[in-house]
């Protein structure tokens, strides 16, 4: 029986897949015993020692499509201090969030007016422009509410012509998301 060539793809790429995955839980698992275990007090101090770094990450998680989520960070801020400090950083990390997303945003709207982009966008994407223009204002209320890459949908947006004031005003939504799930970090992680 001929196996056909999507089934072929599909079992190719779950088989990197969990070859990835393999590898990455090695990793962790090593990381775990031999740093974390061994020395865990260490370990942790370095982080809450040194809040400029945990700072800076954020800011370059946030820029960098969110790699990192946010509740991280939230949950970070909650052990580090007491509770007005906890409401000021998950109030900072919601700001960041906003003020990196119009970034993005901006060199979306930058690289829209490329020739060069526009030439990509013609040859390559141009199935998925419509969509883009079509429910914009969707996929930046999704990603401002859910784990979608906050970052990537912004610059995604950007880059499809939005016009700025549509986007902070539907980005807000963004700030709602901190305060519901800083609310829900608080609640469920107190000490």
């Amino acid at each position: 029986m001929e196996i056909s060539p999507r089934i072929k793809f599909l079992i190719k790429s779950g088989l990197r897949g969990v070859a990835w995955l393999l590898v990455l839980m090695a990793i962790y698992l090593f990381f775990k015993k031999v740093v974390v275990s061994n020395n865990l007090d260490a370990w942790i101090e370095h982080f809450y020692a040194r809040p400029e770094i945990i700072y800076l990450i954020y800011f370059a998680s946030e820029f960098i499509f969110g790699i990192i989520p946010p509740e991280f960070f939230m949950i970070w801020a909650l052990h580090k201090g007491g509770t007005l400090h906890y409401f000021f950083n998950v109030g900072f990390f919601a700001i960041v969030s906003y003020a990196m997303g119009y970034l993005t945003f901006l060199i979306g709207k930058f690289l829209f007016r490329l020739a060069t982009f526009r030439y990509i966008r013609i040859k390559y994407m141009k199935n998925l422009w419509p969509q883009v223009r079509k429910y914009g204002l969707f996929l930046i209320i999704v990603a401002a509410l859910t784990p979608v890459p906050w970052a990537a949908v912004s610059l995604l947006v950007g880059s499809a012509g939005f016009p700025s004031r549509k986007y902070l005003v539907v980005a807000l939504f963004r700030l709602l998301r901190f305060a519901v799930y800083g609310y829900i970090i608080f609640q469920t992680h107190q000490i």
